[in-house]
């Protein structure tokens, strides 16, 4: 059973106003829900209603939001680096095609293990044995949207359609609501425009989100050209992928008109940093689409094309990018960056009525840093050592729905040591 929590004496960045803290603040959470946000002295009746966390010293944000990940490619961290995307991708699937559900799970469960530690509590998830995932999301705590993502191959793509339908009719809106399931072709280049119009018809009809890649390379850009005589942008316009709100990650070529579409079609652009800098896909328009109005989140793609699953470390380079390829030092500041990773990173997989802001009425999803360290200090800037700074070893407090998943540094719901003891075991067999 939940319960009731108190945090005392802590700075509160809630992402509710434009670059508002709270200074010596409380936060009031009653079961799963935040129910008071306010400056110390907090009513005193509170402390007699709630479990006390000491926030002295710590900085409060919402719970960072991981907008793209493939949380079973843990397990190939490091194996194939220095590849372009499509080369990597072979190497990738080779190994996948010999990945079991229990790889698929414990491969997840260490991916989890690395995302509570960093502060985040949400993360969409598109990869394969979805079921084994859902049931570590059960287990570990976490906010997640899960997808489970379709390559056509040979077969068409039918019986993975209905693989993937039964999926969200199983799992959506479970674990009290902490899971969301999603639909997912896996790109333009990687399943045909008759397979993604019948999973739009199947959105439909279950009421749910689309999750997929979009305009990640220049190579994606020609291979759609060669066979469709368009880009991944306007075909999936064309053939009614934007009638459901799509999670759409990387965007990394578009053109002024395909911006124009991804703001007016409310779609939700998860910006992965890292990932396109290691692969060398190229640099997202990320400041001219924020000016546009599109709705930007960040996420790390996998770990085996990132290397970690850090939101403070890919925040920070999503920052820097752009200032280095626009040549502008005012590109993307600080405060814009924290919001792509955490409110509007939940206005991108249109969570934002639950998440991503500390205030109340909202789930109790929120991280604890401590900045009582060297590197941090002294505090002349909160959000500026947010995302320039701090590291995802400075998370104390790790927050989801009410309940602590980190307590101080210490794990709560997931055995650390066992996770890493499976996952030596599967490299072992796998690699």
């Amino acid at each position: 059973m939940m319960k009731n929590l108190l945090i005392t004496n802590v700075t509160i960045v809630p992402m509710t106003a434009e670059e508002s803290f709270i200074q010596n603040g409380y936060i009031f959470i009653e079961s799963d829900v935040i129910k008071d946000v306010g400056h110390t002295p907090h009513p005193p009746h509170l402390k007699e209603q709630a479990k006390i966390i000491d926030g002295e010293g710590m900085v409060a944000i919402p719970g960072l939001i991981n907008g793209h990940t493939h949380t079973p490619m843990s397990i190939l961290r490091g194996y194939a680096d220095d590849f372009p995307l499509m080369d990597w991708l072979k190497k990738m699937w080779a190994v996948e095609d010999r990945m079991t559900e229990e790889d698929i799970y414990w491969s997840s469960m260490l991916s989890m293990v690395e995302m509570i530690k960093s502060g985040t509590t949400t993360f969409c998830d598109m990869y394969y044995g979805m079921d084994r995932i859902a049931i570590g999301v059960e287990k570990s705590g976490m906010r997640a949207l899960l997808s489970q993502g379709i390559i056509e191959g040979d077969s068409g793509g039918e019986e993975l359609l209905t693989e993937t339908v039964e999926f969200v009719r199983n799992w959506d809106k479970s674990a009290n609501q902490r899971i969301h399931a999603l639909l997912s072709p896996h790109a333009p280049y990687t399943c045909s425009p008759s397979l993604i119009e019948k999973m739009v018809e199947q959105a439909h009809i279950l009421d749910c989100s689309i999750h997929t890649h979009l305009a990640e390379t220049r190579e994606e850009i020609n291979i759609i050209s060669e066979r469709h005589g368009d880009t991944p942008i306007a075909l999936m316009e064309k053939i009614g992928l934007f009638t459901r709100h799509v999670v759409a990650a990387h965007g990394v070529y578009l053109t002024d008109e395909e911006i124009d579409i991804l703001k007016r079609r409310q779609v939700g652009l998860i910006h992965n940093p890292k990932s396109n800098m290691k692969l060398a896909s190229g640099v997202a328009p990320i400041a001219q689409m924020l000016d546009k109005g599109v709705t930007i989140g960040i996420g790390t793609d996998g770990a085996a094309s990132n290397n970690t699953l850090d939101m403070f470390e890919e925040m920070r380079f999503a920052s820097l990018m752009q200032k280095v390829s626009l040549e502008d030092p005012m590109a993307l500041p600080a405060y814009e960056t924290l919001k792509m990773g955490t409110s509007r990173g939940a206005a991108a997989l249109n969570i934002v009525d639950q998440v991503g802001t500390i205030e109340a009425g909202k789930k109790a999803d929120i991280t604890l840093i401590d900045f009582r360290k060297a590197h941090l200090s002294p505090v002349n800037d909160v959000v500026s050592h947010l995302i320039y700074s701090a590291k995802a070893s400075d998370v104390a407090y790790t927050i989801v729905d009410g309940s602590v998943l980190m307590n101080n540094g210490k794990l709560t719901t997931i055995d650390e040591e066992e996770v890493t003891w499976h996952i030596e075991k599967i490299k072992n067999n796998l690699l």
